[in-house]
C-alpha cells in the first residue's frame, strides 16, 4: 500500500532542501544562476565541455581584464584576467557566453585581438560602437566582438548589466548530466 503521508513528507523535505541550497548559493555569490555548465570547447584548454563553473556577482568582485592581469601577474583559469558569463548584447533569450575578459574599450577605440600563440594584443580595424569589455574564448582566434550572432548582428562590447557573473571555481565534468538533459 502506498503511504501518501510519507511520500508527501519526502517531497516537502526535498523541496525545502533545494530551496535552502539555492538561497545559500545566491546569498554567497550574489547572482543567479550561480553555477553554469560549459557547453562548448571555446575555453579549451582551461575550461572543458561539461565543467560546472561557480560564479560570483560582479558587485562582489573586481573584474580584471587580460591587459590588467598581465601587468599585475593575476591569472584565473590558466591565463591572465577574469572569465565572465554574459548575455550577448544583453539579450536574455540567447545562451550566455563564458569567455575571458581581454580589455576595456571606449566607444571609438579599435577592438583588440588576443593572439594566443604570441601572448600579445593586436588591434583590429573594427571600431567599437560603445564602451565595454572585449571578450574572447581561450581557444578562439578572435574576440566575440568580431563575431556575428545568428540574427546577423555583431556582439557589442559587454556592458556591466549584461554580466551574469565572474567565474571563480571549476568542478570538472559534473555538468555533463545537465547538458545531456538539455538535448533531450
Amino acid at each position: 500500500m502506498v503511504d501518501i503521508k510519507a511520500i508527501t513528507k519526502d517531497i516537502i523535505s526535498t523541496l525545502i532542501t533545494v530551496a535552502l541550497i539555492i538561497g545559500v548559493g545566491i546569498a554567497l555569490t550574489g547572482t543567479w544562476p550561480f553555477m553554469v555548465a560549459v557547453q562548448s570547447g571555446s575555453m579549451e584548454p582551461h575550461l572543458h565541455i561539461g565543467d560546472v563553473v561557480i560564479l560570483v556577482s560582479p558587485s562582489k568582485t573586481k573584474i580584471v581584464t587580460w591587459v590588467e592581469g598581465k601587468r599585475e601577474d593575476y591569472k584565473s583559469f590558466g591565463d591572465y584576467g577574469d572569465v565572465i558569463v554574459y548575455y550577448p548584447n544583453g539579450d536574455r533569450r540567447i545562451t550566455p557566453i563564458i569567455h575571458r575578459v581581454v580589455a576595456w574599450v571606449n566607444a571609438g577605440d579599435r577592438i583588440p585581438v588576443l593572439d594566443h600563440t604570441t601572448g600579445r594584443l593586436k588591434l583590429s580595424n573594427v571600431v567599437a560602437k560603445s564602451s565595454g569589455y572585449i571578450t574572447q574564448g581561450d581557444h578562439n582566434p578572435f574576440p566575440d566582438q568580431l563575431a556575428e550572432l545568428p540574427n546577423g548582428k555583431r556582439i557589442q562590447p559587454v556592458k556591466d548589466s549584461w554580466i551574469v557573473g565572474v567565474a571563480k571555481f571549476r568542478i570538472p565534468y559534473v555538468g555533463y548530466f545537465r547538458l545531456i538533459l538539455e538535448r533531450i
